[in-house]
This record gives structure tokens, C-alpha cells and sequence, in this order.
């Protein structure tokens, strides 16, 4: 009974932990869209990081912006087809640190489909700038979704040492 009871809690805290993630980005984006100007850059106290509203139609550092809108509910059909699979990975993964990660990827992505689907494109509004050289302007869901693919890659290189460890001394 204990063990039912724990697997439901661990489902529940993965389902708030998107909702939170959602609800982040959504509240972000409105405060960028109320307090930002489109196109004017704001520099803040962060380093690194200024602030420069922007839309984004298309995917991943401005590929296939502007390519109609055919193209945009393509990405948004897409972008739901991955967010279903993200799901279905959460629910079969055992490793609770996994599904925090694949949590962090699926919160961004619904964070991003639901800016998609009120009027075809993503509102960012964070823009990387190092020594003068402007990287991308992102948001919190992008954000998200790269922390949650930095961890994947980094409890995979994790478990694969501990596993060779384990062959080495058996």
C-alpha cells in the first residue's frame, strides 16, 4: 500500500513541477509583453543577459522565422507530437532524477506550445550578449528545456561510469 502511495506522490510532484514550469514561462512572458518595448534593447544587471523583446516563428535560434504560417502550425503540431512522447518517457522512466530532467524539457515545450498556439509564434525576450557578440535571444521554456537536456546527458554519462565501475569490479 506504502509503495502505491509513494508512485502516486512521485507522479503528483512531476505534474506540479511542469504546471510551476508552465506557469513560470507564461508569467515571464506577459511581464516581457507589459513592460518591454519590441526591438528595443534594455540593459540589465544581469551580465551576460539584457533584455530585447522579440517574436520567433520558427524554431531554435530564428530557423524557418518568417516562413508563413503553414510552417508555424507544422512546428506547433510537431512540438505537441514531441511533448506526447516527453510524457509517455516521464511515465515509463524509473529514475526519479530523469524524470526531473525530462520534466524540465516537457514544461518548456508546453510553455512554448501554448505561446504557439495564441498566435503562431514564441514571445523571447532574454538576449545572450558576451564581449559584444550577440548569441540568441531565448526564453524561460528554452531555457528549461536546455537544463533539462544538459541533466539527460549528464545522469547518462553519470550512470554509464557507475555501471562500467560495477562490470570492472564484478
Amino acid at each position: 500500500m506504502k509503495r502505491v502511495n509513494k508512485e502516486v506522490l512521485s507522479k503528483i510532484k512531476i505534474i506540479l513541477f511542469i504546471i510551476f514550469l508552465i506557469v513560470l514561462d507564461f508569467s515571464s512572458k506577459e511581464l516581457a509583453l507589459n513592460n518591454l518595448e519590441q526591438g528595443q534593447l534594455n540593459e540589465t544587471f544581469f551580465p551576460f543577459i539584457d533584455l530585447l523583446l522579440i517574436y520567433n516563428s520558427g524554431i531554435a535560434f530564428g530557423m524557418l522565422d518568417d516562413e508563413g504560417i503553414y510552417v508555424s502550425y507544422a512546428l506547433l503540431i510537431l512540438t505537441l507530437l514531441i511533448s506526447i512522447y516527453l510524457v509517455w518517457l516521464i511515465y515509463k522512466e524509473e529514475n526519479f532524477k530523469k524524470k526531473i530532467a525530462l520534466s524540465f524539457i516537457t514544461g518548456g515545450a508546453l510553455g512554448n506550445i501554448l505561446d504557439r498556439i495564441n498566435d503562431g509564434q514564441v514571445t523571447d525576450f532574454l538576449h545572450l550578449e558576451i564581449m559584444n557578440f550577440s548569441f540568441f535571444v531565448f526564453n524561460l521554456a528554452d531555457l528549461f528545456i536546455t537544463i533539462g537536456a544538459i541533466l539527460i546527458i549528464y545522469f547518462e554519462i553519470i550512470y554509464k561510469i557507475k555501471d562500467e565501475q560495477r562490470d570492472k569490479t564484478s
